[in-house]
């Protein structure tokens, strides 16, 4: 019998978790110059008006996600990152129908994201198209950027 996946509210202390998003960290610095690269630190994950979420199956981490308020009605999806061993296995998928359960939970009618535009972040953007968004202009502090796409989609 294969172990259930599991999505809890995660305060960034274990060292898998911290361990994955240096991992996510450097990937964003990877394939995007820093100027370009959006991503929270782990201050930022913890700041107000984010909530931060780690997924696993079993005792496994297997991958993480968060919602960052922008205002009452949009959120911005944050941190989307799936383990190396479980990829292609669904983690980014019930990650995201998770956050989007949540937005609609707290009365959010909006929920976007920046990822990068470079062929590494093209699995991404299919997850992201799959699940109804849609490429859209720079939102909240954004600016236009070759290395950033932006999508949205309503709740």
């Amino acid at each position: 019998m294969s172990a259930a996946w599991r999505i809890v509210e995660d305060d960034l202390s274990g060292a898998a978790i911290r361990a994955l998003l240096e991992v996510h960290f450097a990937g964003m610095l990877a394939n995007s110059p820093a100027d370009s690269c959006h991503f929270l630190d782990f201050e930022g994950l913890r700041s107000d008006g984010v909530t931060f979420w780690s997924i696993h199956k079993g005792d496994d981490l297997a991958g993480c996600g968060a919602l960052k308020m922008i205002d009452a009605q949009h959120g911005e999806i944050k941190s989307m990152r799936t383990a190396e061993t479980f990829l292609r296995q669904g983690v980014a998928a019930q990650m995201l129908v998770h956050i989007m359960g949540e937005a609609r939970a707290r009365g959010i009618e909006r929920l976007s994201l920046e990822t990068g535009s470079s062929r590494a972040f093209e699995p991404a953007l299919a997850l992201y198209r799959n699940h109804g968004f849609e490429e859209c202009e720079p939102f909240s502090d954004y600016k236009p950027d070759p290395f950033s796409r932006f999508m949205t989609r309503a709740l």
